[in-house]
């Protein structure tokens, strides 16, 4: 159900003054996929003559691209919205959008009179039009293409991000029905891109100074299959292609979708990465039937088997669900026993979260917060340990390394064993961001590695 914590009493306010370009200031909570959105919908605002405001007491609009997905997830966007609706100025528009926005828009009416607009994913189309009736804004035409015909999946532009990575979104939705998922609620069923697109919006990434593309969908295995676009195969295998593009990794697999050939060719493409994110979510036979998903600890391991195979020295991710209704001891031992054996280098785990609207949610046996807490804590004290001793096994190689930040003369980076953002990072003596090094690995600090480059 839809959080609200305690607010203040808000306004609406009258439509701003024509006279200057609005400026506005968008945050964006949730996952990659939310943030692909909101550089596609800031490069139409910039195409439409908005400017980025400096900071959010300074805009004329103020914009939240909140996330739904979990309940955490929406008690944040809820915080969020609440906290810059305070900071705004009071003659600033506020504007919530998103996953949230999609699923809980007439609540959201309801419940926050702050909003002077709530317009969930379906009615993207319709937001600039919003926007400018808001602030009385004259926009300036974007190749005669109307703005209220735009599908922001397909727009290609996009402005360069700060990192020397970006997120490529190749498609929307999914047509899978795992029980406890509400993303198909949310964003509907799969939409996968047309491949041209996709490699031309890599190709101005890249140009723009990017050096690392991270390929992501709900369900990015089964590209194409829901229209014709192509097959994955093809599709990373043109990607990988793009001039001047150093670095190319893939984020959620779908254990069932990865064949053979798409194994051969990330293991084969020296732009590729050796890195695979695998979607498991458990390792008990029983628990991942009522999950509607496919597989068990075995299958799990003999794919993994597959990769290794195929690259001995790949990095593996994988994310599980920990207390799923009906999550025995035994169950939650076979996810322990799982692990030890799998030893993946890196994983995530999340507590079970009770989405309105999903099949897991009427199921019986719903456990209580302190098993999956325990649960919680001893799977990821195991993983914590397995992810130590895969780093404590590379001291004493060299990476090639891709710098993301220098904090107070630190430099971080990351080789193609860290995905940016959810796994460890390497700390190294010097480097610029954007810059690509050769770093001999020192020592092992549980996720984090330390580092020398090496200059040949």
């Amino acid at each position: 159900m839809l959080l609200l914590a305690a607010k203040k009493p808000g306004r609406r306010c009258d439509t701003l003054s024509p006279m200057s370009a609005p400026t506005v200031w968008l945050t964006t909570l949730g996952c990659s996929k939310n943030q692909v959105d909101s550089d596609k919908i800031s490069s139409v605002l910039g195409a439409s003559g908005y400017l980025d405001a400096a900071t959010p007491e300074s805009a004329d609009i103020v914009m939240v691209n909140t996330c739904g997905f979990i309940e955490d997830a929406r008690r944040e966007s809820v915080q969020t919205i609440l906290s810059l609706s305070e900071a705004k100025r009071d003659d600033a528009k506020l504007v919530v959008m998103g996953c949230m926005a999609q699923r809980y828009e007439s609540e959201l009416i309801e419940a926050l009179p702050e909003a002077d607009a709530v317009i969930g994913l379906d009615r993207y189309p319709e937001l600039f039009d919003r926007l400018d009736a808001m602030t009385g804004w004259q926009p300036i035409e974007i190749g005669g293409v109307k703005r209220s015909h735009m599908d922001i999946l397909e727009v290609v532009n996009r402005p360069t991000p700060s990192t020397p990575f970006a997120y490529v979104k190749v498609a929307e939705g999914c047509n899978k029905t795992c029980a406890f998922c509400a993303i198909p609620l949310i964003r509907g069923k799969q939409r996968s891109r047309a491949s041209a697109g996709i490699v031309a919006e890599i190709e101005g990434l890249v140009a723009g100074g990017v050096q690392e593309i991270v390929l992501v969908a709900q369900d990015l295995a089964a590209y194409g299959r829901d229209n014709g676009a192509g097959s994955i195969e093809d599709l990373v295998a043109d990607a990988a292609d793009v001039d001047g593009l150093n670095r190319m990794r893939l984020y959620y697999l779908f254990p069932r979708e990865i064949r053979q050939g798409l194994i051969d060719l990330m293991t084969g493409h020296e732009t590729i990465a050796d890195y695979f994110d695998l979607s498991l979510q458990h390792a008990s036979p029983t628990l991942l039937r009522s999950m509607r998903r496919p597989g068990s600890g075995d299958k799990h391991l003999e794919l993994i088997a597959k990769i290794r195979k195929a690259a001995p020295l790949a990095a593996t991710r994988s994310s599980f669900i920990v207390g799923y209704p009906g999550e025995t001891e035994d169950d939650h031992e076979t996810l322990v026993e799982f692990l030890e054996e799998a030893r993946l280098d890196w994983a995530g785990f999340f507590p079970y979260s009770k989405e309105e609207g999903t099949t897991a949610a009427t199921l019986p046996d719903q456990l209580s917060h302190d098993v999956i807490t325990e649960r919680l804590r001893h799977v990821q004290q195991i993983q914590d340990d397995i992810t130590a001793s895969a780093n404590a096994g590379v001291v004493g190689s060299t990476f090639e390394v891709l710098i993301d930040q220098v904090e107070e003369g630190q430099a971080v980076g990351r080789s193609y064993r860290e995905a940016p953002e959810i796994d460890g990072v390497i700390l190294l003596n010097d480097g610029i961001v954007g810059e690509w090094v050769n770093a001999r690995i020192d020592g092992a600090y549980g996720t984090d590695l330390s580092g020398t480059v090496v200059v040949s």
